[in-house]
Parts: C-alpha cells; structure tokens; sequence
C-alpha cells in the first residue's frame, strides 16, 4: 500500500478539503473530461451549459463550507493549489453577473449559479456522503454527458467508477512496487524490525521510487513553508470570520499575551499548552477565512500537525530542521494507513476521522523526532487516536468555525501528551494501533449521520437552541 506524503499533505484553500478543495477538483475533472474524446456524443454536438447537483453532506453543509463556490472556481478552470483566495469574490460576481463561465481553453459555457448549482438535500448519492453530480447540455438542452465525483475526505476525489473498483480491490493483498509496502501498523512495526530502519527511513525509501531524494526533500520544505506561513498569517490577523457566526479571531490576540507573558520569565505549568493552542488556532481560524492551508491530513484538522511541530521546534533544544522532514514522512505513515483502512472523512466517519487522525499523525511525528522506537511512534499514534473515538463531526451553522478551531487545539495538545507517555514507555502497549483504527471504522459506521458533518445533531443544533 503506498500513498504519499504529498497526497496526504495538499497545499490548497479553507475552509475544508472535503467540502472546498475536493469539489473544485471534482470540477476541474469534469471540464477535462468535456475536452477530451473518451465519451461518447452525436456527431458535431457541442457542449452549451453546465450544472451541478450537490449530495448528502456537501448539500447540508455545502454553503457554509464554501462547497457552492469551490464548484463554480472550478467549473472556471481554478484549482485548490492556484486560485487566489484574495481574488475570489470578484471571480464569483463576474460570473453570477454574466451567467457563464469561460474556463482557459475551453469555450465558453452557460452556467447561472442560482438555477444551475442545485442543493439536492433530498438524493443521496450510494457512493459516500460527499456526492455531486455535473451535467453537460448541448445548446437544446439535450444531455451530453454526466458524471458522479465522490470527495472522500482530504482533498481526495474519485469518480463512480473508481470509488466501485477501490471497494473491489478492498481484500486484495497491497501492492509491492515500493520497498516496505505495509498496510497496517502491525506490517509496519514488522517491517521496521526486519529492515532495522525508523517508519521515516521507510517512508522516505517508498517515496524515492517515485521521485529523487532532492525532490523528495523540496517537497517536504515546501509543505512546511505553506504550513508556516498560513500560521504566521493566522497569527497577524484580526477580526470577524465570515459565515454570519460572527466568531472573532483570537490567535492574534492570545499570541500577543503569550508574548508579553514569555518576557517576563515568569514560570507557566500551562505555557506549552498554551503556545500549542494557539498555533493551531491560528491555522484554523485562517482556514476558516478560506486562506491558504495544508490538509493534515483535512483543512477541518490542518492545524494539529503544524501546530504539534512549532512547539517541538520552540520548546526542544534538540530540534533542527532535518527533523521536519522526519516529523512530515511519519505523520504521512501513520495517515496513510488510517485513511487505507479507516477513513479521514468526517462524513463518513466523524470528527474522530479528521482530529483525531491528525492527533495519531502528530504523536506519531513528534515521538519519531524525540528519538521514539517504531513501537513507541507506533504506541503514540494509538494513544493520541484512542481518545478521540466517538468525537462527531457537528459544525454549528455548517461552518469550519465552532467547535472547529479549538477542537484543533485540543487535538494538538493530545498529542504532545501521547507522544510523552509513549517514549516514557518501551513500546509495549495493551491496545494495539490496528485495534484503534478498527474501532474508529466500526464507530463511524454506526454513527447516525446526523453526527456527520450535516450540523443536524450535536452542537449544531443545541447551541443554536440554546
């Protein structure tokens, strides 16, 4: 089983990967879908109009997660890693104004948002919770082609038939194109133990199958540079968040206390956990703007590992910045087989999914770069994942906003706790990682979906009751 650090790690737009970034690259597919030649048409037919139906969650909570805009970016020719955030509302007013999209070599095609962008709360897709559905007409309404994404969590995105034949190759054995192929922590511990190497030098050796090491190590610098620079902006910024929440930014102003209050060496038992709330605050409260952001491995819990990792660079003395990299490829692992045989989603499976997978990746990073043994990485990961089962996925008013951004937080904070009570041990452990991941899936499952990402349950409702 290999999936990358690169696919893990996706540099896009807030405020979320399933619900912004998967659709706007779900629209990017269809227009190179209506360019080529695999699909079938009446000869001399030509496409004249393009509509969208939104499914499940991206119709519950698709306006309050930016769903309805990522997809007209895309259908425009945008995507997640090149769209300026700053430019998009005029973007969006220019082609509410002309009812048209005009994506770069393509003609032009009728599009009007408030008829063709439809809110299909009442269809859900069988595929996944995150389904739509694009339409090509020709120029009598006459349906050329359809197609069914999926956004399965991540930014990821799969077409009907290709999300068919994953669930194919479900109880196929893993591909062994790369070195050390595990599929599961307990394949990874083994391979750790018969190659002698950390989960990183694994990693990296999987990687290098596919690029050079220099690119390999470009890469990772350019993950965290995106990483540090959206904290950096979220920490500089005041204001209201938009989404009619009016819920204020605080990272900056926690981070001016925390300043003042580092200067006067005055001693703090809190001031880790302080300093880690807030860097991650800061990349939430930034996401939900809609800004710059890493999946980590989603934009609703892109502020746990950068966060985790800011503190391992301010408060250890040991840290350099090699360890980044070593941080980034064993989170990668770590998610890589969660997402194989659980899921990143949260609505598919919850919050538990989103933070708590991010909390398993940054133990996992942190107790790698603080010298842990596989076991004890692996021992951390467990740790951080296990006190996040259960947690559901209930934004209030379908914002990435309460209770997103401190749940980031929090999650940053369980992991540096984990990753300190595993390297305080030998590795040996009662609950193994695999059982973790397990349970998540088989919670999930069982979950109603009204804790799934609709705002139909939990905080979603109470605290508007309320």
């Amino acid at each position: 089983m290999f999936l990358s650090v690169f696919e893990l790690f996706k540099i896009g737009i807030g405020p979320s990967s399933s619900h912004t970034m998967g659709p706007m690259t779900a629209a990017r597919r269809f227009l190179d879908e209506i360019a080529g030649d695999d699909w079938p048409r009446p000869a001399g037919a030509r496409v004249a109009r393009l509509a969208v139906s939104l499914h499940g969650s991206l119709a519950f909570t698709g306006v309050g997660h930016g769903t309805d805009r990522a997809v007209i970016l895309g259908l425009a020719g945008e995507t997640p890693l090149t769209v300026d955030p700053d430019r998009t509302e005029a973007m969006l007013a220019d082609i509410a104004a002309a009812r048209r999209v005009a994506p770069p070599d393509h003609p032009a095609y009728r599009f009007d948002p408030e008829s063709d962008l439809l809110l299909d709360r009442k269809t859900p897709l069988p595929g996944h919770a995150n389904g739509m559905a694009f339409s090509a007409f020709d120029a009598d309404d006459r349906l050329l082609l359809r197609r069914v994404y999926y956004s399965v969590g991540g930014g990821f995105v799969v077409s009907e038939e290709e999300l068919q034949a994953l669930k194919a190759a479900g109880d196929r054995p893993p591909a062994t194109d790369v070195p050390y192929p595990f599929a599961s922590a307990r394949q990874m511990l083994d391979m750790a133990a018969a190659s002698g190497l950390s989960i990183a030098e694994m990693k990296r050796a999987n990687e290098e199958t596919r690029m050079s090491r220099a690119e390999l190590d470009a890469g990772l610098d350019r993950i965290w540079q995106a990483m540090h620079a959206c904290m950096e902006r979220g920490l500089s910024q005041d204001g209201t968040l938009p989404g009619g929440l009016k819920v204020r930014r605080r990272a900056r102003q926690l981070h001016d206390r925390l300043e003042d209050e580092w200067r006067t060496n005055r001693p703090n038992p809190l001031l880790a956990n302080d300093w880690l709330s807030v860097y991650a605050m800061a990349v939430n409260e930034e996401n939900a703007a809609g800004g710059r952001v890493v999946t980590a491995p989603t934009n609703g819990a892109a502020g746990v590992v950068p966060a985790v990792l800011r503190y391992w660079q301010r408060f250890h003395v040991d840290a350099e910045h090699g360890g980044i990299r070593d941080f980034l490829l064993t989170a990668a692992a770590v998610g890589g087989i969660v997402k194989h045989n659980a899921s990143i989603s949260g609505a598919e499976v919850g919050c538990q999914g989103e933070v708590g997978s991010a909390s398993a990746m940054a133990a996992a990073g942190l107790a790698a770069v603080m010298g842990g043994t596989p076991a004890q990485v692996e021992n951390a990961a467990e740790i951080a994942l296990e006190h996040h089962l259960g947690m559901t996925c209930d934004p209030v008013g379908g914002l990435v906003q309460v209770p997103c951004i401190e749940r980031n937080a929090l999650g940053a904070v369980k992991a540096v706790t984990a990753a300190s009570l595993a390297l305080k041990g030998d590795g040996t452990h009662f609950v193994p990682l695999d059982a973790a991941i397990e349970t998540m899936r088989q919670t999930g499952h069982d979950m109603s979906e009204r804790y799934k990402e609709t705002s139909q349950g939990g905080l979603a409702v109470n605290v508007i009751e309320c």
